[in-house]
């Protein structure tokens, strides 16, 4: 059965048999649950992906349950990862699992509680904060999932915010690989995919975000309408003037069927130059719209000061081991953390990554605790 399996993969394809995990698992089976098949069970299991439910992707504090969470994202993006990966021969399992783990380090308040969070690391003597690279801590340091190297180089690698035309995998076969490339990660470096699996996730992610950040940002408010979107990305794209629904799913159909059609039987994965053009004037209209949008901008100082106090908090709690703190009751004490993980964390970094772990909604209700309990003053620490 596995046999037939690989026979209807492209030659590019990640076999089952290539997977690695740091600890062999004597229960692997390359028939009814491949390994890639199994790490995405792995990861669908764990206490960082259910908090998904209630992580922002890029609007805030907005009452809408109809703009995209996490959760959501990540499944739109194994949805398009797989139907590239099918259309391409390639191993579906794999770019499934990479694209249900690919956000998992992100904090609450999107992208900019990460630069919040990096601040904080800088000032606290820690190492810069990269969400990919939490991501890979996530499931291997915090709940110890024993991922193979394929899907931890693929959420390592996701980086979708870039403007790759084209992309070749970048070969690893060692563990020792892979940590020099978390290094690499951490230091800011943009790591290619090992895996032409990867490289189709990484792609996935801006068809994925693109068009549903401009309707979430069109149903929110933020944005009127497409009237300032290049008029060649709504020609690429076939967006007549006015529309405010559909904008995602014309995103969609133009991208995969162009990405299919200039990777088929090729050694890189990537688009045509129009389409290519296309997304990077649509991702420059998006910053200027959306990301960089008062909106969001204005809260910035808020939010930093939310951070810092529960930061501060969290950092006195666990240097003085009080076990009474909620970061001990919901994080150092959990039965799911992993022991190794748990005796080695320094108060600092169990402080990050006791924030970094929160849904939008623990975050807010964490940090009006700190600031009520009696006695604390931010910064006397």
């Amino acid at each position: 059965m596995a046999g037939k399996r690989d026979a209807v993969l492209s030659p590019s394809a990640t076999r089952d048999v290539a997977a690695l995990r740091r600890r062999p698992d004597p229960s692997e089976d390359l028939v009814f649950r491949p390994p890639f098949f199994r790490d995405a069970d792995r990861i669908l299991h764990t206490h960082a992906y259910a908090r998904y439910i209630d992580k922002t992707q890029v609007f805030f504090n907005v009452e809408n349950d109809h703009i995209t969470h996490r959760a959501l994202h990540v499944q739109l993006v194994a949805k398009v990862g797989r139907t590239i990966g099918r259309a391409l021969g390639l191993n579906e399992d794999l770019i499934e699992a990479i694209a249900l783990g690919h956000d998992i380090g992100h904090v609450p308040y999107g992208h900019v509680g990460e630069m919040m969070l990096d601040e904080l690391s800088h000032e606290h003597g820690l190492d810069p904060f990269r969400h990919n690279v939490q991501g890979v801590r996530c499931l291997e340091a915090l709940e110890d999932c024993n991922l193979t190297l394929q899907t931890l180089d693929g959420i390592l690698s996701h980086d979708g915010e870039g403007n790759d035309l084209r992309l070749a995998p970048a070969r690893i076969e060692t563990w020792e690989q892979f940590d020099r490339r978390v290094d690499e990660a951490r230091r800011g470096g943009s790591i290619v995919p090992a895996t032409f699996e990867g490289c189709v996730v990484r792609f996935a992610d801006s068809i994925a975000y693109l068009g549903r950040d401009l309707e979430d940002a069109i149903e929110i408010g933020v944005v009127d309408g497409i009237e300032g979107l290049p008029e060649f990305c709504r020609e690429v794209f076939g967006i007549g003037v006015g529309e405010s629904a559909g904008i995602a799913r014309a995103v969609l159909d133009v991208t995969i069927k162009d990405l299919v059609n200039e990777s088929f039987d090729r050694p890189a994965v990537g688009f045509s130059d129009e389409v290519a053009g296309a997304l990077r004037l649509f991702k420059e209209f998006n910053y200027r719209e959306i990301y960089d949008n008062e909106f969001l901008v204005c809260e910035r100082e808020g939010i930093r000061s939310m951070f810092s106090d529960l930061f501060e908090r969290s950092l006195l709690d666990a240097g003085r081991g009080d076990r009474s703190s909620p970061i001990y009751r919901d994080h150092l004490d959990v039965p799911w953390l992993s022991p190794a993980y748990r005796d080695a964390a320094s108060p600092a970094l169990a402080a990050r990554d006791y924030i970094a772990g929160m849904t939008d909604r623990y975050f807010n209700r964490a940090v009006a605790g700190c600031r009520e309990a009696r006695g604390f003053r931010p910064g006397a620490v």
